[in-house]
């Protein structure tokens, strides 16, 4: 059975302070609340990580993940935080790929293939993002779009390595903008990439890859777009920044 995953990203927001206590308020509501398999991966700025790994310790099925990593393993990129450095202070897993990174900073598709060696190297598992803009969903090219961005990011990797990958499809068109593709959009795309995965490794592998919807989603919409058959979960961005929210799609994975 594939493993089921609430991912949040907090992005560049809150404080040390701010920081440590929501996830305070989340470890302590997972402790209460969750009854399921489910995995909860907590993805903080650099700041927090240290702090929230050790809070994280002996609490059953939650993790901690860097927004990013340097494709290097040490040297002269100052500002830069390599996969070994995140690694050594209890993160488990290390977004890549994300929608914001590719447009805000260029990661190109050669580049994010580097960081995910990088990641995988250190024993990171790489959340690794794909997804279209609003106009290249008009123009009906998103399919080849995502394929793409597969082929040159992870496609690379022998069928070991891609198993310890998650996969989040994320609309560019839907992050902060509050619109959200329908489950049956979203579904269209999560069951085009396990098949596209089955036909780059095979059926046995696309059906383990737990592959996570990012795109507003939030407590209403998130029953729906996890009831379908190859929505896997959320990378959940502005709800993560609110406990009971961040708790509240956790738990459709409850029953």
């Amino acid at each position: 059975m594939r493993k089921k995953i609430v991912a949040g990203n907090w992005k560049m927001n809150l404080n040390f302070e701010e920081g440590v206590s929501l996830f305070s308020e989340i470890v302590n509501m997972v402790k209460d609340e969750v009854v399921g398999n489910q995995e909860v991966i907590v993805c903080s700025p650099f700041i927090h990580l240290s702090t929230v790994a050790k809070l994280a310790e002996n609490v059953k099925n939650v993790n901690i993940g860097s927004q990013n990593i340097h494709q290097a393993e040490s040297g002269a990129y100052t500002g830069e935080v390599s996969a070994a450095q995140v690694k050594s202070v209890g993160v488990e897993y290390v977004i890549l790929g994300h929608s914001e990174r590719r447009a805000y900073f260029g990661e190109s598709d050669s580049l994010l293939a580097e960081k995910v060696n990088s990641a995988l190297k250190h024993d990171l598992k790489p959340i690794f993002c794909i997804g279209e803009t609003q106009g290249e969903r008009e123009s009906g090219k998103y399919f080849d779009i995502i394929k793409t961005q597969l082929t040159a990011g992870v496609f690379h990797l022998s069928k070991e390595e891609f198993a310890k990958v998650v996969l989040a499809y994320e609309p560019v068109w839907a992050i902060g903008t509050g619109l959200t593709a329908s489950p049956e959009q979203a579904q269209e795309v999560h069951a085009f990439i396990r098949e596209t995965v089955a036909n780059h490794y095979d059926a046995e592998t696309a059906e383990a890859t737990t592959i996570l919807y990012g795109g507003s989603c939030n407590p209403s919409n998130a029953p729906t777009l996890f009831a379908q058959q190859d929505i896997d979960g959320g990378l959940i961005g502005g709800a993560s920044l609110k406990s009971r929210d961040f708790l509240e799609i956790v738990k459709v994975f409850n029953a």
